[in-house]
């Protein structure tokens, strides 16, 4: 089965703000992670089932863990009826939690 992936306007400004971050200190790395990021989401196109769950009342609420360099980030999404997976937020896995 193949899913669409998409984001909402949260994760957009998630990524804009991860990006930014990273932009002030080193171009390369910023724009390293913003590939790192979408080629893990990729994946969710047809394995999205095998990410862990964020939640135990929610089997379709989960997280993705991409890795990058020392650490990396952390995909929010849930798996939708209609085939489609959205990503809800994305975070650096150093954060404390989705805002």
């Amino acid at each position: 089965m193949n899913y669409r992936v998409r984001y909402t306007k949260a994760a957009k400004e998630d990524l804009l703000r991860l990006y930014e971050f990273l932009l002030e200190n080193d171009l390369g790395a910023a724009h390293s992670a913003i590939e790192a990021i979408k080629k893990s989401v990729s994946l969710l196109q047809d394995f999205p089932f095998t990410c862990r769950k964020a939640s135990p009342e929610n089997p379709f609420l989960r997280e993705m863990l991409i890795s990058f360099g020392s650490g990396g980030y952390v995909a929010l999404f849930e798996i939708e009826a209609n085939n489609t997976v959205t990503i809800l937020a994305v975070r650096h896995q150093r954060e404390e939690d989705y805002h």
